[in-house]
């Protein structure tokens, strides 16, 4: 049985969420927690001159790799939908985090680590720290562990390894290939190759061989 019944992963943008918890939730769902993906925006088309058309079935394209990438990981998603000019302040967020995470009974949440170059990321990292940390002020014993992600590596020192087996890599990559933007039809990251290379390092890293994916406690939230 999982150690944590109800996990979340809460990322900056579709895609963010699936690739920094992913794989510690295709774990735990399989022993009997149920996981969701949080996105907190959603994305839009940012072209000008793109029609209303244009724009509502880019909005469905998203909604629909969301739901589905979830789904191939074993998960549910909730998408938050925020525009990212249009976010809550801090101090708000926070509280509409510490709302979600008490009535959903999360025990266990992943987000970005501190050292990111984008601003939409830094703010998850911020705002999550600050929820779980108020919560556990408040006697919680909710968990929060930030996951790697190739835009968030500055400081990031690995501390938990998940090692997947074939089955759990091949579960995980589906899932993001539901996403165009992971199969380099959006931009030039290389996320394919980032990903399949990082996993064989990290599991080097671990001392052993296959593939493994790595974590970060947050040592802060902690009392001494």
């Amino acid at each position: 049985m999982s150690k944590y019944k109800r996990v979340v992963s809460v990322g900056a943008h579709p895609l963010d969420a699936e690739l920094i918890g992913g794989p510690i939730m295709i774990r735990h769902q399989k022993h009997g927690a149920k996981c969701t993906m949080v996105h907190l925006t959603t994305g839009r088309l940012e072209d000008p001159n793109a029609t209303e058309e244009e724009k509502q079935a880019y909005s469905k394209q998203i909604q629909d790799e969301i739901e589905n990438a979830a789904k191939e990981m074993g998960c549910d998603s909730y998408p938050m939908n925020y525009i990212s000019s249009e976010m809550p302040t801090t101090a708000q967020f926070i509280d509409i985090l510490v709302d979600y995470f008490t009535k959903e009974g999360v025990d266990l949440v992943i987000t970005h680590c501190r050292g990111t170059l984008h601003p939409r990321h830094y703010y998850s990292y911020e705002t999550v720290t600050e929820a779980v940390k108020k919560m556990r002020l408040n006697g919680s014993n909710i968990d929060l562990l930030y996951g790697e992600n190739c835009e968030d590596l500055v400081g990031f020192i690995p501390t938990k390894y998940i090692m997947m087996s074939d089955e759990e890599k091949d579960i995980w990559f589906k899932g993001l290939s539901q996403y165009e933007i992971f199969n380099g039809k959006v931009n030039d990251v290389p996320y394919i190759d980032y990903y399949n290379s990082i996993g064989i390092i990290r599991a080097i890293e671990a001392g052993t061989h296959g593939f493994a994916k790595a974590y970060m406690h947050a040592g802060l939230i902690y009392e001494e």
